[in-house]
């Protein structure tokens, strides 16, 4: 396993992480012995950065996350949760419920540190209350020594460069983004010379843009168009056709970008874990990339929003 720099944080994370949703059956219904299994695989292969909230499955995720992480010595991980969304629709990133939020996660997890807090999809937040009252109330907790960095997260791209334009350097850490940089769509891209010059870590999930690089296919709540699923589909089809396994690419194209510190990837099956662990240590079929790259071409960029209105990106389609 290869490491990155995550900013200027001064954590080393191995450049494919776990996205600890899946231990909260957020995408299927799971079995926790497994899921624990799941998380002591993942250690064990090197991945050393693990991204949870309460909001994965109405707080199951950190829960089983905690039980996984019982016994093993603190220095073998580095943990990020994040604060602001706890339900369908229910959000308060107010900095009370911040402050009792870090508390009741570290019950969960079994910790009374947590390497990273993130304010977590910020899209469908007034940035006012993000930049002049969450980001000072998790200020105070590093400073105070209970948190060692700071992060936002978000779907849109325009929230990034909203709040950290709005707030003093050093306040935001790292930026958490989603589907935004993968075979299809690498918009991401756009703001990693803004994140460099701030001195922001990266961290990427979704390398499959939550089931469109795969061959199962897209959940029948995935917000992409049909232009966006029926694109891909091509992609997967011709993988397919010549043997060869989209996902595998999929990892492997995010992770090889050098200014993405960590891409997550999120299973709570352990051999799924293994494959994806193994496809950063395989050499990448360039040849097989460009193809699938031009196959996307028609698609390229073309995205989904969400959040409040004045947050949301506008639609390429």
């Amino acid at each position: 396993m290869h490491y990155r720099q995550l900013g200027r944080t001064g954590l080393n994370v191995s450049v494919l992480s776990f996205g600890a949703s899946s231990l909260g059956g957020v995408f299927r219904a799971t079995d926790d012995n497994e899921a624990i299994r799941t998380v002591h695989v993942a250690l064990d292969l090197g991945m050393n950065f693990i991204d949870v909230s309460p909001y994965y499955g109405a707080t199951k995720a950190e829960t089983v996350l905690g039980r996984a992480l019982k016994g093993i010595p603190r220095d073998r991980f580095v943990l990020a949760t994040k604060v602001g969304q706890y339900g369908d629709g229910i959000f308060d990133f107010s900095a009370k419920r911040v402050a009792a939020s870090l508390d009741e996660s570290c019950v969960r997890l079994g910790v009374d540190y947590v390497d990273l807090l993130q304010c977590h999809d910020i899209e469908f937040a007034d940035l006012d209350q993000i930049a002049n009252e969450t980001l000072p109330a998790l200020t105070k907790l590093r400073t105070a020594g209970r948190i060692g960095h700071v992060g936002i997260t978000g779907l849109p791209l325009k929230v990034f460069p909203a709040v950290l334009d709005r707030t003093a350097p050093g306040v935001v850490e790292t930026i958490l983004s989603f589907c935004h940089y993968e075979l299809n769509d690498t918009a991401l891209d756009s703001l990693i010379p803004h994140c460099r010059q701030k001195g922001i870590g990266i961290i990427n999930a979704s390398p499959t843009g939550m089931g469109l690089l795969t061959e199962r296919g897209v959940p029948s709540w995935h917000p992409a168009s049909q232009p966006m699923i029926d694109g891909a589909r091509r992609a997967v089809e011709y993988c397919k056709s010549v043997g060869a396994d989209i996902v595998k690419l999929a990892v492997q194209f995010c992770s090889a970008h050098p200014g993405i510190a960590t891409t997550l990837v999120g299973s709570a099956n352990p051999d799924n874990i293994r494959k994806n662990i193994a496809y950063v240590e395989e050499p990448i079929d360039f040849e097989l990339m460009a193809r699938v790259l031009e196959i996307l071409e028609p698609i390229h960029n073309y995205n989904f929003t969400r959040g409040r209105p004045e947050n949301r990106d506008p639609i390429i389609s």
